[in-house]
């Protein structure tokens, strides 16, 4: 099973589980920073080192948790908003991984609700009225 780290090696961690499918995202977050990630159940990320090092990024509704390492700022895997039981998992931090190999299908974010009542104008997606 695949194992993969940060761009500095401060965050390692392992993926238990075959990697069948690839994901992209078009909400402004995945967008911006061009993610690629495996989709895998939480039980099957296991962070082996730097647990410590890993800042949290949320927004919007809080509940998709975004991890990026403190010290060289890579985004590694995030919780998902849509399957809180589930992480996505950058798939460029997985060490040689052939990302060519595996299907990629497109997800749609952008047209997730955006619930945060201070959201910046660039964030897609319908507004909810509360």
């Amino acid at each position: 099973m695949p194992a993969g780290s940060c761009h500095c090696g401060a965050v390692r961690f392992r993926v238990d589980a075959p990697i069948t499918e690839l994901t992209t995202c078009d909400c402004s977050l995945c967008a911006r920073k061009n993610a690629v990630m495996a989709r895998v159940a939480e039980a099957a990320l296991t962070v082996l080192a730097g647990e410590q090092s890993l800042t949290l990024y949320q927004w919007n509704t809080r509940r998709a948790k975004h991890y990026f390492c403190c010290h060289c700022g890579i985004y590694v895997f995030h919780r998902k908003r849509a399957a809180p039981d589930h992480f996505g998992v950058n798939v460029f931090c997985l060490d040689g991984f052939d990302a060519a190999a595996v299907p990629v299908r497109a997800t749609q974010g952008a047209n997730m609700t955006v619930e945060d009542p201070a959201a910046r104008p660039e964030w897609p997606g319908p507004r909810s009225v509360s």
